[in-house]
């Protein structure tokens, strides 16, 4: 089994200009807050949000755009983009591609999934939870570098 690490880079201020930066990139995005520590049940975090996008037609640009709008519902990342710093961070899924055959979807799940392991439950903002895919057979093992969250 081959182990892959996951680094992150640091993010843009997440609003719509910065936004239009992830047009027609498909992957996964990472919303996190530059100013406060979430106090998940086994350590702290700034990351407060995990998503994806999976078609070009509907970009990380458009996803971060409808959370932007309030277009998402997600009344938690309107409320900690009120009244804090946010920052976004993304992996393209290209770079993912040789190593991943299980699609975006299934990439989102393995990282919220392995998001709980580490600190007890999902990030704040997502409504919806990761399906086991870390039980699922995988061939590739990902070390996600979770601490450039905790500076």
């Amino acid at each position: 089994m081959n182990n892959f690490t996951i680094f992150f880079n640091e993010g843009r201020e997440f609003n719509l200009r910065n936004a239009k930066h992830y047009k027609g990139i498909t992957g996964l995005y990472f919303i996190y807050n530059t100013e406060l520590d979430v106090r998940y049940p086994f350590h702290e975090s700034k990351l407060i949000y995990i998503g994806m996008s999976e078609k070009r037609t509907n970009s990380i640009s458009s996803r971060l755009h409808g959370h932007l709008e309030g277009k998402t519902g997600n009344e938690g990342l309107i409320s900690y983009g009120k009244a804090n710093d946010l920052r976004v961070t993304v992996l393209n899924s290209q770079m993912f591609q040789s190593v991943w055959k299980l699609g975006v979807e299934a990439l989102e799940s393995y990282f919220i999934l392995d998001f709980v392991k580490k600190y007890g439950v999902y990030p704040i903002c997502n409504n919806k939870s990761g399906y086991e895919i870390l039980e699922t057979v995988q061939t590739e093992r990902f070390s996600i570098v979770w601490s450039f969250f905790e500076k």
